[in-house]
């Protein structure tokens, strides 16, 4: 028997600012260790649920809905590794945003080193383009199996035509690889440049991302610090004789 003190549905609710209906989904979901039950079957709650709901909506801030629910049931299924390694991934894949925003500041770099010379005409040949960028004719081919660059084809004869765009983008191709960049981290820096419609326009939504990113990383650290608690708390539980009552059957 626990002399712990009781909590009930409306107790954690006020606490983490949600519905009593939203305390019960989440046990339900299993992101609260299982509830005990009274005699009428009213749930009871108990200090690992309140630190269980605590984490959860820390891990929320920074990894989201989906993951921080994966990492909570792993844990409450006794798969504490499981649980770690879902965070691991979610550092490891925040880690490779950040290469990938660094790869397009340096690209940005780049170019405006470069000496673009007078703008190209519309209509190049790929002979035209290899000779502008100083590079052989089966480089630019090997960017376009990539995906990197998307020439059209000229009607009839299926010759590549490269026009200002596309010049640009095989000189931002060029700049990179000439920077040691595998062809796999230039797509996103090309397709960040295309959504965002030029390097200005690109250079304020790099400076946006890496805010967000810095506000994200923040949260995960204030996550998986919950997290850490918990485990603590759940360590200590096992140890002794509290912990929350078992689910009704």
């Amino acid at each position: 028997m626990t002399n712990e003190r009781r909590l009930r549905s409306v107790d954690l609710a006020r606490l983490a600012g949600v519905s009593t209906q939203q305390i019960r989904n989440y046990e339900e979901a299993g992101v609260l260790p299982p509830a005990g039950r009274t005699a009428s079957g009213y749930r009871v709650f108990h200090e690992a649920h309140r630190r269980a709901l605590l984490a959860f909506r820390a891990l929320l801030r920074g990894y989201g809905p989906v993951t921080a629910a994966r990492i909570m049931r792993a844990v409450h299924a006794g798969d504490v590794p499981g649980a770690l390694a879902l965070v691991d991934a979610a550092h490891a894949a925040l880690h490779e945003e950040r290469l990938s925003l660094g790869a397009a500041r340096r690209s940005l770099e780049a170019l405006a080193r470069e000496d673009p010379g007078p703008p190209p005409r519309a209509g190049l040949r790929i002979g035209e383009v290899a000779g502008l960028l100083g590079v052989r004719t089966s480089a630019l081919r090997v960017w376009e199996a990539a995906g990197l660059l998307a020439p059209r084809r000229e009607r009839g004869t299926g010759h590549r035509v490269y026009d200002p765009a596309d010049v640009r983008d095989a000189r931002l191709v060029h700049a990179l690889r000439r920077s040691h960049h595998p062809l796999d981290r230039i797509r996103p820096v090309l397709d960040e440049l295309r959504r965002a419609g030029g390097s200005d326009a690109l250079r304020s939504a790099l400076t946006a991302r890496e805010e967000a990113l810095t506000s994200r990383t923040r949260a995960m650290l204030e996550g998986a610090g919950s997290l850490h608690g918990y485990l603590g708390h759940l360590d200590g539980a096992a140890g002794g004789a509290t912990g929350p009552a078992p689910a009704a059957r």
